[in-house]
Formats: C-alpha cells, sequence, structure tokens
C-alpha cells in the first residue's frame, strides 16, 4: 500500500475514534454534536417565532383589538440572525457603551425613514382594494393619534382593515406589492413594508384568559360590527386614505374632545382582561378619565388569567410612553390593580414619612412623584437603561413598610434601602424583568434600590470618600443611572425646596474616575502570574484580588507596579 493512502487511512481511523483521540483527550460524537446542533437551531427558530407573534399581538392590542398576528418585515429575518452571531460580550458592550445611546437614535432614525413611506403604501393599497371592488380602511392607533396632533403619527406603523375582498383575492393583491408574510393564515392578516391589512374579524370567547378566543375571517362584515370588537371608543374609530372620511359609530371623537376613555361594548368588554392594564396605559399617555361605567366594570375583572409577559407589556408602555407615569399608577390603585397584581406597591399606601424630609405624604405618594421626576431623565438613555432607571424609581423605597417606626419622637426607616431589595426582587419576578436586549436590567434596579441613598450620604462626608469608594460602588451598580434615581427621589419631594446638588457632585467624580458604567478593569490578569512560573490553582485568584484592591485604591496604577505587587506575595 502506498504510504500516501497509508496515511490518509490512518487518518480517517483517527477520526472514528469514538471516546478520545490521539493524545488521549475526551472528544464529543460528531453526530451527537450535530444532532444536538440541530435541535437547538430548531428550538432557537421556535423562540423567534414566538417573539414576533408576541410583538404582533401586541401591536395589534395597541391599536384597540385583540390579539392578532406578527407579520415579520422583509429581509428582518436575515438581520436577526445576523445579529444572532454577536457574541454575549459583545452585545451587552454595545448597550452599556454611552455610544449606544447614539447607535439607538440611528436606528430610531432609520425606522422612522421607512415607517413614514407608510401612509402612501397604505393609500396604494387602499386604491388597488377599491378597484378590486372593496374598501380598505385605517383603523386604531394612527387614526387616533392623528386625531390628537401627536408629532408624527405617520411614522408610526399603519393598520388596514379590507372589507368586501376575500383572504385568498386579498392576498394575491398585496404580492403585487412585494413581499408578504403572514405567520397563522388563519388570522387573515398580512403585512407589506409598515402596513399591517387584515380583514375584519370574529371573536368568539372559547375559554378563560387573554388568548381564550378563536378569531376568524370576515370580509363581509359592516364598518360598525368590525369596530365593535375594538376595547375603548377612541380605538374605534377608521378612515378611509383615499378620501379622508372617517367612520366613528361609537363617539370616539367626541371621547377624544372630552377626554375621556370609554369602552366600546359592556358585554364584551370583561372578555379580556388585558383592558384593564391597557385603560391605565392609555389613560397616562394620552392623559384621559376613564369614565365611571367603565371603571366600575374594571374593578370587577380577575386579573390571575395575565402571564406575566403581558402584564410587563402593558407597564413597560406605562413608563416610557406616558410623560406622566403616576396618573396611570394612581387609576391603577383605584381599580385594584395595584392589590390584586403588585402586593408590594399596595403596602407602600398608608406608610408614615417623617413630615420634615417628606411634606408631601406617604411612600405611595412619594414614589408617584419620582417615578414622575425620572421619566423627566430618560430621553436621552437607550431603552434598557431607560427601564431599569423607571423601574428604580418605583422599587427605590419598597423596603420602608417594613422598617418604618417611631425612634426618638421622629419616623425613621432605618436600612430600608438594603431592606428593599427583597421586594424589588418578588416585584420583578411577577413582572418577569431580567435581561433586557443584552442588558441585565434586574442587577442594576437591584443595585439602585440598595444604593439609592449613597449619592447623599457621600456628600454629606465628601471630603473623607475616596475614589476607592467609587470605583467598588461601581461594581455593583451604574452610577450614572444610580445617580439619575437619586436626583428624581430628592425632586420626588417638595421641588425647590431640597438641596439636590450632592447627586451632580456624585456624577462628576465618577465620570472624572471613569467609571459612570462601569468599574475598571483588571490591570494584572491571570496569564501574568502563570507567566511568573505560578501554577493554575486558588493561589492565583488570591493574589489577583489582593492586587485589584491596590488598583482600587489607587496603590496600584501600571502594570510594572501590579506585578512588581504580585511578585512581592509569591515570596516565601
Amino acid at each position: 500500500m502506498p504510504a500516501r493512502r497509508s496515511r490518509r487511512l490512518a487518518h480517517l481511523r483517527q477520526r472514528r475514534l469514538p471516546r478520545v483521540d490521539r493524545y488521549g483527550v475526551l472528544r464529543r460524537d460528531d453526530r451527537a454534536h450535530r444532532r444536538r446542533g440541530r435541535a437547538r437551531l430548531r428550538a432557537a427558530a421556535g423562540r423567534r417565532h414566538g417573539r414576533q407573534r408576541d410583538c404582533a399581538r401586541d401591536r395589534a392590542s395597541d391599536a384597540g383589538g385583540l390579539p392578532a398576528l406578527q407579520l415579520a418585515v422583509p429581509g428582518r429575518a436575515e438581520r436577526n440572525r445576523a445579529g444572532a452571531h454577536r457574541s454575549d460580550r459583545e452585545a451587552v458592550r454595545a448597550k452599556t457603551d454611552p455610544m449606544s445611546a447614539e447607535a439607538a437614535k440611528g436606528a430610531e432614525a432609520a425606522k422612522d425613514a421607512k415607517a413614514a413611506k407608510a401612509p402612501e403604501l397604505a393609500s396604494a393599497i387602499a386604491s388597488a382594494v377599491r378597484d378590486a371592488g372593496g374598501r380598505a380602511l385605517v383603523v386604531g392607533g394612527w387614526v387616533r393619534d392623528r386625531i390628537l396632533g401627536l408629532p408624527e403619527p405617520e411614522k408610526s406603523n399603519i393598520d388596514l382593515e379590507v372589507f368586501g375582498v376575500d383572504a385568498a383575492r386579498l392576498r394575491a393583491l398585496l404580492e403585487t406589492f412585494g413581499r408578504v408574510e403572514a405567520v397563522g393564515e388563519s388570522f387573515q392578516v398580512y403585512k407589506v413594508g409598515e402596513v399591517d391589512v387584515s380583514l375584519p374579524r370574529r371573536d368568539s370567547k372559547a375559554g378563560r384568559g387573554h388568548r381564550g378566543f378563536v378569531v376568524t375571517g370576515d370580509a363581509g362584515m359592516s364598518i360598525a360590527e368590525a369596530a365593535r370588537r375594538r376595547d375603548f371608543t377612541v380605538n374605534a374609530i377608521s378612515r378611509d386614505p383615499l378620501t379622508g372620511e372617517d367612520f366613528d359609530p361609537f363617539g370616539g371623537r367626541a371621547d377624544l374632545d372630552r377626554r375621556v376613555l370609554r369602552m366600546v361594548d359592556a358585554r364584551t368588554f370583561p372578555d379580556d382582561s388585558l383592558r384593564v392594564l391597557r385603560a391605565i396605559q392609555f389613560a397616562a399617555r394620552f392623559e384621559l378619565t376613564l369614565d365611571e361605567p367603565t371603571a366600575a366594570l374594571c374593578r370587577t375583572i380577575p386579573l390571575d388569567d395575565l402571564p406575566a409577559e403581558r402584564v410587563w407589556g402593558e407597564i413597560e408602555k406605562l413608563l416610557l410612553l406616558a410623560r406622566t407615569p403616576s396618573i396611570g399608577f394612581a387609576l391603577a390603585m383605584d381599580l385594584g390593580v395595584v392589590a390584586k397584581l403588585f402586593p408590594e406597591l399596595q403596602a407602600l399606601a398608608g406608610c408614615v414619612q417623617e413630615p420634615e424630609w417628606h411634606p408631601e405624604g406617604d411612600v405611595w405618594v412619594h414614589t408617584l412623584q419620582v417615578i414622575d421626576e425620572a421619566r423627566t431623565r430618560i430621553d436621552d438613555l437607550p431603552r434598557p437603561q431607560q427601564l431599569a432607571v423607571m423601574l428604580g424609581a418605583v422599587a427605590h423605597d419598597l423596603g420602608k413598610p417594613a422598617t418604618t417606626a417611631f425612634i426618638d419622637g421622629r419616623i425613621r426607616s432605618m436600612d430600608h434601602e438594603e431592606q428593599g431589595v427583597a421586594p424589588a426582587t418578588a416585584l420583578l419576578d411577577r413582572l418577569n424583568v431580567h435581561t433586557i436586549d443584552g442588558y441585565d436590567v434586574r442587577r442594576q434596579v437591584l443595585g439602585i434600590t440598595a444604593q439609592h441613598l449613597k449619592p447623599g450620604s457621600w456628600y454629606k462626608v465628601r471630603d473623607e470618600v475616596g475614589d476607592g469608594a467609587f470605583r467598588r460602588l461601581a461594581h455593583k451598580v451604574d452610577l450614572e443611572l444610580l445617580a439619575r434615581v437619586a436626583k428624581a427621589d430628592c425632586e420626588g419631594r417638595r421641588p425647590g425646596r431640597f438641596d439636590c446638588s450632592a447627586m451632580d457632585w456624585f456624577l462628576e467624580r465618577a465620570r472624572a474616575l471613569g467609571v459612570e458604567h462601569r468599574p475598571p478593569p483588571p490591570i494584572l490578569l491571570g496569564r501574568h502570574l502563570l507567566a511568573l512560573g505560578m501554577q493554575p490553582g486558588p493561589r492565583v485568584g488570591e493574589i489577583l484580588k489582593a492586587v485589584y484592591e491596590q488598583q482600587m485604591d489607587g496603590a496600584i496604577t501600571t502594570l510594572e507596579e501590579a506585578i512588581a505587587d504580585a511578585t512581592r506575595r509569591l515570596e516565601p
């Protein structure tokens, strides 16, 4: 046998070794590994599909309807797959880098530019539908926002409802405008660019809960019948994009003029318990008053069927889209939502505070004021950091009910910041909030809760607070986010009455040290110790930790100093 062929066969035999390689190292079974890899890919695809479906359900709900399906934007799947190859470290770095705010603004601008073309596309589709013997109307949130005169509503997605054209003809018609992708065609929903197109739908209650519906398309429904399935009258207005004519069978425009939020149909409104939370965030976002019959019905609707993800979806809108979120939180308390879903927040009501320091009232009143103050301080942040600040404001005083007592004639809440971590964790569990877009929001919220008094207390002894204290605190929480919540906490008592310059001093010190977003990286690494001849083991970690502590205090600033210190520690 020729030597070359012999070497090749020997190589193949080595590749077929099932357990160890030629060096005796345990190796994986390639076929099993491939099978597991394919299974992981299928699972990931399923998760992506679920996220697309949930996003569409959110958008449809925001337009006043019951759940609808997500239809992917052309090319989105390819972009998502490309983005999925970034490492977790890169994702986290992108979300915590100060420049990420600029990146977020750029992405938002690109999205706005694309969405700005939606009205033109919607009109073209409506014209084609008219030529086919039907009629297409713009429905939901776009019309509502247009009537309210909100800034640039044309940059939001547009929902079209098509009457008089069946599903098959509609699909063929839409394909003339480009790629059409539907997820679950039984819902009769399609997406073309930034326009969502659907037939009028009939909802049949088939079970308890937000998802307990059977939904069927019906092109023969009247405009009034189709609008009746909406939640609130302000979301039941439709507009013909070709003529500009509005259809308002339930008086939604008059309700907007009166600044009233009113249900469409008292018989079907309780079928979807999520509508109670939607009432809360709509009232806050558009500064509407919930009419009493709707409020009375909301108080009777059980909420225990709502999954955490659906609850969080509405709370996130309340926190980020409302300019005065306290309107929604106050309404939630009035409707019994806080008592039903958030006992940690319910405990704040009636928890007294020292009048000298909190003239505004109890902890609940104070928390609402802090939430509103925090909302004014987040517009320049990426979404995950915005949520960390807002949730930090919500949770910052959750430890007070368990720690408040009369001591020496004063109301004190000793150690309430540390004691607040447990109820804050419980609140985040109820909302299922963990990592958002690669950013550990939960860690930041708990850090803010535990440390929110640090800026003020350090300022009182500022000449004694060393740089090491800031560097060490940066391991526990983003110092800029902490300063923002602390400033909101200070101003959320009685604006102008208290000196809140401590938070400005705190942030200036953090920025001067370069630790406002993260602690300094260690100068000395394990490879440096191995190069000195150390063997791997616990001793390596001990020395690295000791040298890093010196670095935190500023005693070590260069690699040479770090190696010299480590060498001294290695001496017997």
